[in-house]
């Protein structure tokens, strides 16, 4: 690596880092940097759970040092998620690389538009043990496979399930989402790493830039209104990487 390849991969890994925890999106930077520093598809995509496991540790850790977690909800939520990743993961170690692409391109494109879409203002509660059923299962299931398969935009798919169906208010969403994604990343990046699609010394790298912006959103952990900005810089990231991903 270059001196310029790695100062990107730290700072585009610090603001993905920042993104993860609040929001969603992270991994449309990411994922598609690795690839332009000439990483195949698959091995990127390896890759990129390098930095995805080593960021949610060192937001799981500042949340819980903060006080903030759900220890019990988390972990039942984990489990399917966990089904889900490792057979994601295991399609995508096999899946061709234009097929992948294409993937990616749809993913990136979905993740956007939903974005855009406003967050309806909802009443909302703790959420406790009780309160899940198999609906919530299967949908943490699928989450985790997706998320196990591509990781992009998988944040907003935890908005869906845990703020729109289980109506709790976005700061706990972001602290049981980070818990989650570290519970099945670590699987899923062990299959990619089995077979050979992780790029070590860029996924570290790119993970010292997420740590740090994973560490920065703890502390600023917000709602709506103050990741609204969060939302415009990364749709205007991610349309530039489109127009680059495309032609």
């Amino acid at each position: 690596m270059s001196l310029p390849e790695i100062l990107a991969l730290v700072a585009i890994g610090g603001v993905a880092g920042f993104i993860n925890v609040l929001s969603s999106g992270g991994s449309m930077l990411t994922l598609p940097l690795l690839m332009f520093l000439g990483l195949p598809a698959q091995i990127a995509n390896g890759t990129n759970r390098v930095a995805i496991t080593l960021q949610s540790i060192t937001a799981v850790g500042s949340f819980f040092r903060a006080g903030h977690h759900n220890l019990a909800v988390s972990i039942r939520l984990s489990i399917p998620a966990v089904a889900g990743a490792l057979l994601g993961a295991w399609t995508a170690t096999w899946i061709p690389r234009q097929i992948f692409e294409g993937v990616l391109i749809a993913a990136m494109i979905g993740a956007s538009i939903f974005m855009l879409l406003p967050q309806p203002k909802l009443d909302t509660r703790p959420l406790t043990p009780e309160r899940l059923g198999i609906p919530e299962y299967l949908a943490l299931f699928l989450i985790g496979l997706y998320g196990g398969f591509i990781q992009v935009g998988v944040g907003a798919l935890f908005v869906v399930v845990l703020y729109r169906m289980l109506k709790i208010d976005l700061p706990q969403v972001n602290v049981i989402k980070v818990f989650i994604i570290l519970i099945y990343t670590l699987p899923a990046l062990a299959i990619f790493a089995l077979n050979d699609q992780v790029f070590w010394g860029m996924g570290l790298v790119l993970a010292l830039g997420n740590m740090a912006g994973a560490i920065v959103a703890v502390r600023v952990n917000m709602g709506v209104r103050g990741a609204l900005w969060i939302k415009w810089l990364t749709l205007v990231m991610v349309a530039i990487i489109l127009v680059r991903l495309i032609w």
